[in-house]
């Protein structure tokens, strides 16, 4: 087998199966790992001595590895086989909450949980009685075997753009399931999709309120709010439909991950927001929307993956908002914020970024790191970002 890029997903494929060949940029020269597996440098694979090919999701479809590739596969169509029954869930903001959420409501009925999030399938227990599937576009741009039994999209704004071509091809990649699904099988997606083609039972939202509604469920007796109550009202469409069953109690011991909109305050008493996983502008819209009582003080910038910026400062123009800019397209925010009259100051780096927004907080306003942009410009991920965020101002005197 031969496996395209050398991450978690293809090492953990590698280590099940054994004897693969692995195509990596970052390997030099031909060696062996301690599995016995050979690595090459990318350069030297012959696509007419490779019967199969897998690629890691993140390798985009314009590399010289996938270009080349006659029998290219995703990590999906590998277990398609042997996949349990599963839930995808996809989307561009929420999934993988959505994805904790309903794994904490199913996982005392065998459920287990991968993809994007966790395990890769390759570590996955094949006997368990379900799977739920963290699903992200990479990798349903490359599955043409795989589908899920019951598929979960949440909206779909622009992200990764550039690694697809357009908003077009990440679009059409989210609603690759469709196609695949039989009667029977369920499919909770934005009602402007009902007319996608599919043999599935099509469920159509337009907000919270209609999922609510479709299912049965009492939000008042959710302790959610905004976006994590939609985030909720998915997972428990799925528990509704298989079982017919609405868990309050359980649903309500979930706790919310870190780096989303998290609430902290500093030595003096006043709000900040670490909400550093808000890597697009959909996932800073909703963000801004529960401060918008207070001033707030937004910290934005990092590597847009050529996103067009103009909805979010459509929806910042004119509120009280004072933008602090940090990371590779600080320039780019900059331009916009003049553009759209809204006041910013340019910081370079995150820990200036704190330190300047500090001399500017008061107690009846909010700091929030909420970037609209990834992470990689300057920090290993997200969850870095976020905890320099959290350090630098709790160093704040």
């Amino acid at each position: 087998m031969t496996l395209f890029g050398y991450g978690k997903t293809t090492q953990a494929i590698a280590n099940k199966f054994g004897n693969c060949r692995i195509f990596d940029d970052n390997i030099k020269e031909i060696k062996t790992d301690e599995k016995g597996n050979t690595l090459f440098p990318s350069h030297l694979f012959d696509p007419d001595a490779s019967h199969l090919e897998v690629t890691s999701p993140g390798i985009p479809p314009y590399h010289p590895l996938t270009k080349a590739a006659k029998n290219l596969i995703s990590e999906y169509d590998l277990f398609a086989g042997k996949m349990p029954y599963s839930i995808w869930i996809s989307g561009t903001n929420g999934k993988t909450t959505t994805t904790q959420m309903l794994h904490h409501l199913l996982k005392r009925r065998g459920a287990d949980v991968g993809g994007n999030i966790g395990s890769p399938l390759a570590e996955m227990d094949e006997n368990a009685n379900m799977w739920i599937l963290e699903t992200s576009s990479f990798t349903m741009h490359y599955t043409k075997k795989a589908k899920p039994n019951i598929y979960l999209l949440l909206p779909i704004t622009p992200d990764h753009v550039s690694w697809h071509g357009g908003m077009q091809e990440y679009e059409a990649a989210k609603l690759m399931p469709f196609a695949s699904m039989n009667e029977g099988e369920m499919i909770v997606a934005p009602s402007k999709y009902k007319e996608v083609p599919t043999n599935g039972f099509f469920v159509g939202y337009d907000g919270a309120d209609d999922l609510a509604a479709y299912f049965g469920i009492d939000v008042s007796k959710l302790k959610f709010k905004g976006v994590f109550l939609f985030d909720a009202l998915m997972a428990l469409s799925v528990t509704k439909a298989l079982f017919n069953e609405v868990d309050y109690e359980l649903i309500n011991s979930f706790n919310i991950d870190g780096h989303r909109q998290e609430e902290f305050t500093d030595k003096k008493g006043r709000l900040w927001v670490d909400d550093s996983k808000a890597t697009n502008l959909d996932a800073t819209i909703e963000a801004v929307k529960n401060y918008e009582d207070k001033k707030i003080l937004l910290l934005l910038g990092g590597d847009d993956k050529g996103q067009d910026l103009a909805p979010m400062f459509e929806f910042l123009k004119g509120k009280n908002i004072e933008v602090f800019t940090i990371g590779s397209n600080e320039e780019r925010v900059g331009s916009f914020c003049e553009k759209y009259g809204i006041s910013y100051t340019k910081c370079g780096v995150l820990q200036n970024a704190v330190l300047k927004m500090g001399d500017k907080m008061a107690h009846d306003s909010v700091g929030m790191l909420s970037p609209a942009a990834a992470s990689l410009d300057q920090f290993s991920g997200y969850k870095e970002r976020g905890e320099k965020f959290k350090e630098f101002v709790l160093a704040l005197s």
